[in-house]
């Protein structure tokens, strides 16, 4: 089965370097603009005019260092915001000084502000209030005074790229603090799933040469003891293992990135399937098959999970029951969903076996069956009275849900699964 390694990359500031691409050619023509309608009143527009071609083919041949933080270096950043105080302080020298004094806009105008929003989307706040400071002191010096529309102008930029700076920072650590939880689920889930092989093979093997090992006794004995004592030392370490030590990286140009363990490919899994002919072989002497005269389809991925359960509910009846104990097998195709009903004639089980059985790392029910049927969707119901059998009923929706969905109610006196 075709397998891939699922990698999700997340990024909530890519958006703002987006917008402030924009921001800068937009506010580049604005400010061409405005010179062009007062051009008359300039005392030296040949100045003028050389700046904005310099801040013309400056915007233009430097967009690509403000598509992503990566490209978006410090040098970059020193050179951007030196062209935006370039601007500022030679405004007194091509503008009039009625004009200055009157409150017109820098030659920049809000290009400026461009330039601080390099600085705190790159660095967070502190790097915003350093460069915000710079062009507050560069429009004080060029106005000549400190008046009310300066101080205005100043602490606008000021406090703007300072909250956009700590947004920022803020929004960077919920990313990791995101990325890590996805991580952990994806790595608790595949857990679970190595879990569910393990119980279904190698634990049901233990068991058995432990067993077998009492049974025959003399040096058979011995090593059903050993591989009792490595039974109980593996169901303890599936029952609280440890997640996986994190793989979470971070590119800066691109946002955190959570590399998940290796999964089956989606389009494998949702692929119809006839979920017969994967229930077929558990039929024998012993144990009755009754199914459809006509395909149950599921989707790949449901099929042998719900398939895998099944096998787990009778093991355990072998296990549990004896090894004379009877066991049916019923599948039934609804219209919105496919039941499978594994019903024996063993004993039963005792009331708080279940829980004790966890306790103790025995996770048959609580993973190769109740932890399957979440995964896909579906819920697992087990009925047991004490010397009248277990009843262990497995539902699952022929429509893959887009996400796993809590167990329904219990029907009865039903234990869940």
């Amino acid at each position: 089965m075709a397998k891939r390694e699922r990698v999700m990359r997340m990024s909530v500031e890519q958006p703002l370097w987006r917008a402030l691409t924009g921001y800068r050619v937009l506010t580049l023509f604005y400010a061409i603009g405005l010179f062009v309608a007062k051009n008359d009143e300039f005392v030296r527009p040949e100045v003028a005019i050389g700046y904005y071609v310099l801040l013309a083919a400056w915007t233009f041949a430097t967009l690509p260092k403000v598509a992503n933080a990566q490209s978006c270096t410090k040098p970059f950043l020193a050179a951007d915001l030196t062209v935006a105080l370039t601007g500022i302080l030679l405004t007194p020298v091509a503008d009039a000084h009625e004009r200055i004094v009157a409150g017109g806009p820098t030659l920049p105008s809000i290009w400026t502000a461009g330039a601080v929003l390099a600085f705190a989307i790159k660095g967070g706040w502190r790097w915003a209030a350093f460069a915000s400071a710079l062009v507050g002191v560069a429009n004080v010096l060029q106005r000549g005074a400190l008046s009310e529309d300066t101080l205005h102008n100043v602490l606008l930029v000021w406090v703007a790229s300072i909250a956009i700076g700590y947004v920022v920072e803020v929004a960077r650590a919920s990313e990791r603090t995101l990325a890590r939880a996805l991580e952990i689920e994806a790595a608790t889930r595949e857990r679970e799933r190595l879990a569910r092989d393990i119980h279904d093979g190698v634990l049901q093997v233990l068991a058995m040469v432990q067993r077998r090992g009492s049974a025959i006794g003399g040096e058979a004995a011995d090593l059903g003891r050993l591989a009792g004592e490595q039974e109980v030392a593996l169901r303890t370490l599936v029952s609280g293992g440890l997640v996986p030590v994190s793989r979470l990286s971070e590119d800066e140009a691109e946002g955190a990135v959570v590399r998940t363990v290796d999964e089956p490919d989606p389009q494998d899994d949702l692929a119809p399937c006839d979920l017969r002919p994967l229930l077929a072989p558990y039929a024998t002497a012993k144990v009755t098959f009754s199914e459809p005269g006509t395909p149950v389809a599921l989707p790949a991925g449901a099929a042998r999970e719900l398939a895998a359960a099944v096998g787990a509910a009778l093991d355990n009846v072998h296990r549990h029951a004896g090894e004379d104990a009877r066991a049916w097998i019923l599948v039934e195709d609804e219209p919105d969903e496919v039941i499978v009903t594994v019903r024996d004639d063993g004993p039963g089980i005792p009331e708080g076996r279940l829980a004790q059985a966890e306790g103790e790392g025995r996770l048959g029910v609580a993973l190769s069956i109740r932890g399957r049927l979440r995964e896909i969707g579906g819920t697992a119901e087990l009925i047991s009275v004490p010397g009248q059998g277990t009843e262990v009923e497995l539902k699952v929706p022929k429509q893959a849900p887009k996400a796993p969905k809590g167990p329904k109610g219990t029907r009865g006196k039903a234990e869940k699964a």
